[in-house]
Parts: C-alpha cells; sequence; structure tokens
C-alpha cells in the first residue's frame, strides 16, 4: 500500500483526489488547516472502505509542515492542492494581500516538497503533482496574484524534475480552468443577488468552450494517473484541464 499525502484534502478538488487515490488501494494522509474538513474526508474515504488519516497542517508555516513530515515515515506520492483565490489588478493588490498568496500557494508548496523529497529519496523515488492553473499561462483578467502563485508553482515543478531525475522523482502540474467546487458557489452567494446567480453561473461556465465547468472527480482521475506507476514514464509535464480554455483564449 502506496503512502500518499494530499494538501487542501478536507474540501473540493482535494477531497475528490483523496477519494480516488483511496479508491486505488492508497493510504491517503490528509493535511489540511480545517481539520474537521479533512476529518470528514476521511470518515468519507473509510465509509467506502478505503485508508486515510487527516494531521492539522499550515503549509504556510516552516514549523507546522516542518512538524508534521517529520512524523511520516513513509512518502511514496504528494499532492499539493493546498491553495487560496485572490481578485485584484497589480495596482489593487496590496503588500499584505501578495504576501497572504505567496505564503499558501508558493511557500506552501515549497514547505511541502523540501520536506517530502529526503524521505521519497530513502524510500527510492515518488510522484509530486502540483495543483497549478491555467492562469499560469494565459492572462486572466484581475488575478493578478493568483496567477503569480501559479506560475510559480509550474516553474517549481520543472525545477524538482530535472534535479530529482537520478532518485527516481517524477514531478508534473495540472493547470485546470474553472471547476465546479463548493468555492464557486460561496463566491457567487457572496458577491451575486440570488436572482443573478444563475445567469452568473452559467456565464461562467461558458468561459470553458466546451460549455461547462470541471468536476473535481475529473480533476481527481488525472492526479491519481500521475502518481502511479501507469505514468512512470512522465515527467515534467503541466497538463490542462480546462475544456478548451487555453487553446482557445
Amino acid at each position: 500500500m502506496k503512502n500518499v499525502i494530499v494538501t487542501g484534502g478536507g474540501s473540493g478538488i482535494g477531497r475528490a483526489i483523496c477519494q480516488r487515490l483511496a479508491e486505488d488501494g492508497n493510504h491517503v494522509v490528509i493535511l489540511d488547516l480545517d481539520e474537521s474538513a479533512g476529518t470528514e474526508t476521511v470518515g468519507l474515504i473509510k465509509e467506502a472502505g478505503g485508508s486515510a488519516e487527516c494531521l492539522a497542517c499550515d503549509v504556510s508555516s516552516t514549523e507546522s509542515v516542518q512538524e508534521v513530515f517529520a512524523g511520516i515515515l513513509k512518502i511514496d506520492a504528494l499532492v499539493n492542492c493546498a491553495g487560496i483565490a485572490s481578485i485584484g489588478k497589480a495596482a489593487d493588490t496590496t503588500p499584505e494581500e501578495m504576501d497572504r498568496i505567496y505564503g499558501v500557494n508558493v511557500k506552501g508548496i515549497y514547505h511541502c516538497i523540501h520536506f517530502a523529497i529526503p524521505k521519497m529519496i530513502q524510500g527510492g523515488g515518488g510522484a509530486i503533482v502540483n495543483m497549478a492553473s491555467m492562469a499560469a499561462k494565459v492572462g486572466i483578467q484581475e488575478r493578478f496574484a493568483y496567477s503569480m502563485s501559479k506560475g510559480a508553482a509550474v516553474s517549481m515543478t520543472l525545477s524538482v524534475a530535472r534535479d530529482y531525475l537520478a532518485e527516481g522523482i517524477r514531478a508534473n502540474c495540472i493547470c485546470p480552468a474553472r471547476i465546479h467546487t463548493p468555492f464557486v458557489d460561496g463566491y457567487l452567494e457572496k458577491n451575486y443577488p440570488e436572482e443573478e446567480r444563475a445567469g452568473m453561473f452559467q456565464k461562467l461556465s461558458e468561459y470553458q468552450p466546451i460549455g461547462r465547468m470541471g468536476k473535481p472527480s475529473e480533476v481527481a482521475e488525472l492526479a491519481a494517473f500521475l502518481c502511479s506507476d501507469k505514468a512512470a514514464f512522465i515527467t515534467g509535464s503541466a497538463y490542462d484541464i480546462d475544456g478548451g480554455a487555453t487553446l482557445l483564449r
């Protein structure tokens, strides 16, 4: 049984990835700042007959990540899915907001790969999957800080893939367009009156040329494949899963 670490596994895409990895017979270790959400994911996995546990972790904190990883003896794969969003142009983005996004979306990935790689080397190799975004490849309006962080996710992926080939570590990343998660529903509820939400939901869906948002389960299928031995010949790649959005921009 492989030991797979997933950050941000308490909800949305992260939860779907955890469930899919468990279906493949992996033991899933969920790292989430919201321990109750992560524990809920563990419950869902165990109800389905899978194996999982949750550890409270703030990926933006060096000390928190170091402490958690010190207690994990074996790491076969790492999925960095924890992330936060930001809306705003360069002139609107405060230094505090820039630091907030950098802390989770960039430093969070760095922290986890920094402490995971030695354990992977000790175990003879492993797979790393980082959650990036189509925002790393195309200009999306009013997503300055977020796009910065996702561009960094792609660059870190490529660096790790090149630097640790000889140690048997593969690194890839996933670049989704808009995925229908509770975050999307919360965004609509927070920013639009009830009578406008259906129309805005449709507009957000049509941003993808295929005519809909992606499903967390679809991203999870790709993540599980990249973590598996079936992807043994794949490293240093950034996979679009975007309903044609990157291609046609």
